[in-house]
């Protein structure tokens, strides 16, 4: 089943707590496309309105002692299965407290069963170094205007990356049902886009909100 986000993380939480001198810095690596990389409207990159440091802020908010680094090894463009190529020189050479990856978007143009390849190895070198995994699920883009081949991928891939999670036990960001669940409640996806493919601040708002969630009180 997927990991319970009331105590997945709760060794994490505890560090997190801790004071000098016997706090310790904790990295937190992003692992993945554009999306977490911060592209907004390409080229331009708005570093601290992606959810990787709306999420580091929220922790810094409540865990005021903590010294916390967010580091990004996303790049945009990139896929899974050229993303585990790197894996273990520019991910796990960080040490990380905490790994979370984000790759749906990109892997539709990729053989699904090689994405799937690629995220089990990606998650099985975490998992043998103790390093807890939260998986996000794509956000969406504007082929839900269109409910094209491109959607129903976007689909396949949302749904492979929730069982990933289950199969894993690890952590599971559902971005994708995020974005649906703000639609359905009357909201836009306009509200939520910078372009066509990438969220703008408010987007990444709902997805560093989901993440915070695996940081319970």
């Amino acid at each position: 089943m997927i990991a319970d986000r009331h105590t997945y993380l709760r060794s994490l939480v505890t560090e997190l707590g801790k004071t000098w001198p016997h706090n310790r810095f904790i990295n937190i690596v992003f692992h993945g496309h554009s999306v977490p990389a911060g592209y907004f409207l390409t080229p331009y990159v708005n570093t601290y309105g992606s959810y990787p440091y709306l999420l580091h802020r929220k922790l810094k908010e409540r865990f005021p002692f903590a010294i916390i680094n967010s580091i990004v090894t996303a790049i945009g463009g990139e896929n899974s299965v050229q993303g585990v190529k790197r894996f273990e020189t520019e991910v796990l050479c960080h040490k990380p407290d905490l790994l979370t990856i984000d790759y749906g978007l990109n892997d539709r143009y990729v053989d699904i069963t090689a994405c799937l390849n690629a995220w089990q190895v990606m998650i099985e070198k975490a998992l043998e170094r103790n390093i807890p995994v939260i998986l996000l699920t794509p956000t969406l883009d504007h082929s839900y205007y269109k409910q094209d081949e491109n959607w129903e991928l976007l689909k396949k891939h949302a749904e492979q990356i929730r069982k990933l999670a289950e199969k894993y036990n690890v952590g599971l960001v559902d971005s994708f049902q995020t974005f649906i669940n703000y639609i359905n409640e009357g909201g836009a996806l306009e509200d939520l886009l910078s372009q066509s493919n990438h969220p703008n601040e408010k987007g990444h708002a709902l997805v560093a909100q989901e993440l915070a969630r695996y940081f319970p009180i």
